[in-house]
């Protein structure tokens, strides 16, 4: 090949590849993961250019260019982020909200199983109460009987300090054994679903039963919608470990698996914080005598800014 033809077969790719890299020097955070993975291939292919050009065509505009390009596209690729600030801003703005996005497919899924677990777990509370009320336990059902939620009990058996880092545990653990799960193929996550489901439903047609079903409505409107949505978003992310393992694409399956578990592990790191404050609200404001409505109102408001933490709306406005 000589150097006309060398130059009028890739000096096409060079300029587009550089184009989109001043883009993306320019404005960092409006890079997209599409963005990353055409540079990425650009990137290799400019190194494989330049290596041609310094050993076929010393000395040439195409060779000081390419070498050019390759420096800038390295410094770029793989320039390191040593400002922890920004770094922890950055997870919070753009790494998880990313993650988050790439897994709704699988979250969609997990609330469908969730909902068919809480809606046939209704449906056993009415068809067969015993067996409904033996998933909550005599001691609860006893409590029931005697006009009072099982609640109560726990509250008053600790002080609300042990309760809630009880509690707490108690959350993150379920959110961990389901995220876990997913590397059983996506069963641990899809059984942990489907219990939870079943144990809410349970719960709730048990507590209807004894027309109680409002009072414990009142107990988990300050932390329900939130602690609900944490499980169901973190067994999400175990299906898309699940699925990664199943599924067949046209990538290496330890490419597949690397990316599947590389969100996976971002989107666990965003939910585990929330347990805290979740557990705290559990162990002292879910039980006391606060109106009904303001603890609405803290769950709803609680909810709202996870998701908008989650989502980012921000993130959108940067990409178109």
């Amino acid at each position: 090949m000589d150097y006309a033809a060398f130059l009028s077969l890739r000096e096409g790719t060079w300029s587009e590849f550089e184009q989109r890299l001043q883009q993306a020097q320019r404005n960092p955070r409006s890079v997209r993961y599409e963005d990353l993975e055409y540079l990425a291939v650009g990137y290799r292919q400019v190194l494989h250019d330049s290596g041609l050009a310094q050993a076929r065509f010393p000395g040439t505009g195409a060779a000081r260019r390419l070498a050019r390009l390759a420096v800038e596209a390295t410094r770029f690729l793989h320039q390191e982020h040593r400002d922890g600030g920004s770094g922890f801003l950055r997870f919070w703005t753009r790494t998880f909200p990313t993650a988050f996005r790439r897994n709704l497919g699988n979250l969609g899924v997990a609330v469908f199983l969730f909902a068919v677990g809480a809606v046939f777990g209704l449906g056993l509370s009415a068809v067969q109460p015993s067996m409904a009320m033996a998933i909550l336990g005599p001691q609860a059902v006893a409590d029931l009987e005697n006009g009072h939620l099982w609640t109560e009990s726990i509250v008053r058996s600790a002080p609300p300090s042990l309760t809630s880092s009880s509690i707490a545990r108690n959350n993150l653990g379920v959110a961990l054994v389901g995220w876990a799960g997913g590397a059983l193929a996506g069963i641990g996550a899809l059984y942990i679903l489907f219990l939870n489901g079943l144990l809410l439903g349970s719960v709730f047609g048990v507590t209807m039963h004894y027309s109680m079903a409002d009072r414990l409505l009142e107990f988990v409107s300050a932390h329900g919608p939130l602690e609900i949505t944490l499980i169901l978003v973190t067994a999400s992310a175990g299906l898309r470990m699940g699925r990664a393992l199943l599924e067949a694409t046209d990538l290496p399956r330890g490419v597949v698996m690397q990316a599947a578990g590389r969100d996976a592990l971002v989107i666990l790191l965003g939910c585990l914080p929330w347990f805290v404050p979740l557990g705290f609200i559990e162990g002292f404001l879910s039980p006391s005598e606060i109106p009904p409505p303001l603890k609405v109102a803290v769950g709803l408001g609680l909810l709202a800014l996870f998701l908008a933490t989650a989502w980012n709306p921000r993130l959108s406005e940067e990409e178109r």
